[in-house]
């Protein structure tokens, strides 16, 4: 059944697909289908997570209060801070 409030469908159902959340999904198919938002070039001016040390990417996780991030790798804590 198809939401109003999504003016994307296609788009929000491929997010959701990939494990995006509901709210999440639906900012970025609304925001691709808007004439007057580019959600592909905004961003911040921050490095890539890649860039970042495992400590500086740990810092970020305990402030986004990750669960486990102890124990997870460099590219674990990449994926966790961006799921």
């Amino acid at each position: 059944m198809p939401n109003p409030s999504i003016k994307d469908e296609d788009t929000y159902e491929a997010l959701r697909d990939k494990g995006y959340s509901k709210e999440k999904s639906a900012r970025i198919a609304n925001a691709q289908a808007s004439r007057d938002q580019h959600p592909s070039r905004k961003g911040g001016k921050a490095a890539p997570y890649e860039e970042w040390t495992k400590d500086a990417l740990y810092r970020r996780a305990q402030e986004l209060d990750v669960d486990g991030r102890s124990d997870l790798t460099k590219d674990e804590l990449i994926a966790a801070l961006r799921g």
